[in-house]
């Protein structure tokens, strides 16, 4: 029997987008929205239901087509008509068969007509608030990541063209059950407070049962080796392949996903006889290599900053440093704080402690290579295979 599909899921980012765009519609028509057609990054389009809609006018507030006691609204107009100046309302967020602590809950965007002239997007209730440099937002910004506030931004400027308005707008995002789930997350320790991320780079969740994405590499895998290949790439995920085909030109079809699960997709490069596998990943996900880490999940380690300053010390840098980077939240923030020298020599010590582990994983059986890079700081070491690595998958795929 063939196995079922697994269902993917969106993001909370989507959630958000979905819940602006429907609030943005009602808060310039007045009239009721039951669903809204959203595209994502990467052009998919998927249509989600509203819920729990509430408008606030100059003399009260409606929840749901009843009139309800209170002012939630400003005293500001958009037009003569009798128009909402706030709109509140929720999408539910399913994350597929991806077992996610945020499937079900719901992510709320409130809209509100104001006199700024700008649109403002911040966090309400549940959603974290930064308090660490070295994150995709800077201290004191909502937890709202970068891909989902262009999500956000894009529909209220859309709206906001359609109709003609020139105003500002005020978006908070908020997810009520953030607060008591966040506490099931790393997101304390990395310097969010009081609540969820909003998250997605694509706006899609792909389900992460660990067997499914297992075969999905080893099916991967026996795709390159039916094409007589036997030097293989692989990457983590987006990162990497955004950066193989920015540096080397290597399309992401040409590479093997091999999400958290480096040691096991190198015993698979091993059992199917290839000859070389170059890892090639940002350093925050591969520094754990380093240390003998294998599967990178954040659930089962989080060990980045340890790492990074053990290196430190190895390096010979003095121990006072070595403390600071114990308290940066990314490696790119402990990176920030290094000269290019000291740079240099932590890496080279990262770089050898993870070439150790690989070749011990690969068994001596095949080559074993890696490559890690910053987003800031561009490629930041290679183990010594590396480069005839890379020289061996382009010859077999005779790309220039």
């Amino acid at each position: 029997m063939p196995k079922k599909e697994l269902a993917k899921g969106f993001t909370t980012g989507t959630c958000a987008q979905a819940a602006t765009k429907a609030a943005m519609q009602m808060l310039f028509t007045g009239e009721k929205v039951e669903y809204v057609q959203v595209e994502l990054p990467q052009g998919e389009k998927l249509q989600l239901d509203i819920m729990d809609i509430q408008r606030g006018y100059k003399n009260g507030q409606e929840r749901d087509g009843k009139r309800v006691a209170g002012n939630e609204a400003s005293n500001l107009e958009y037009t003569d008509r009798e128009l909402p100046v706030m709109v509140s309302c929720a999408v539910k967020k399913n994350s597929g068969d991806d077992p996610d602590i945020t499937n079900g809950v719901l992510v709320y965007s409130k809209v509100r007509i104001s006199d700024t002239g700008k649109i403002r997007i911040d966090g309400g209730n549940g959603v974290g608030r930064v308090t660490k440099p070295g994150l995709d937002q800077p201290v004191g910004e909502a937890a709202i990541n970068r891909v989902p506030r262009q999500m956000i931004r894009k529909e209220v400027e859309e709206a906001c063209e359609e109709v003609g308005y020139t105003g500002g707008i005020d978006v908070e995002i908020s997810i009520p059950e953030g607060v008591r789930l966040a506490k099931e997350t790393f997101n304390p320790r990395l310097g969010i407070e009081g609540g969820l991320s909003i998250l997605g780079t694509t706006g899609i969740v792909n389900p992460m049962s660990e067997q499914a994405l297992i075969d999905t590499i080893e099916v991967e895998m026996k795709v390159c080796l039916a094409e007589k290949y036997r030097y293989l790439i692989i990457a983590p995920g987006n990162y990497g392949l955004d950066f193989l085909k920015e540096q080397y030109s290597i399309e992401e079809n040409d590479v093997v996903k091999c999400s958290n699960y480096i040691g096991q997709t190198i015993d698979m490069a091993v059992e199917q006889d290839c000859k070389g596998v170059l890892l090639v990943g940002h350093i925050g996900k591969l520094i754990k290599v380093s240390g003998g880490i294998m599967n990178t999940h954040s659930r089962w380690a989080d060990c980045r900053m340890d790492l990074f300053a053990t290196a430190a010390l190895r390096a010979g840098i003095a121990g006072e440093k070595a403390v600071e980077f114990l308290d940066c939240v990314t490696t790119d923030d402990a990176l920030e704080k290094c000269s290019m020298e000291e740079r240099t020599r932590i890496m080279e010590q990262i770089m050898m402690r993870m070439e150790e582990y690989l070749n011990y994983r690969g068994k001596g059986e095949i080559q074993v290579g890696a490559v890690t890079f910053s987003n800031v700081y561009g490629i930041l070491g290679k183990t010594w295979q590396a480069e005839e690595l890379i020289e061996k998958f382009r010859q077999e795929r005779q790309i220039q």
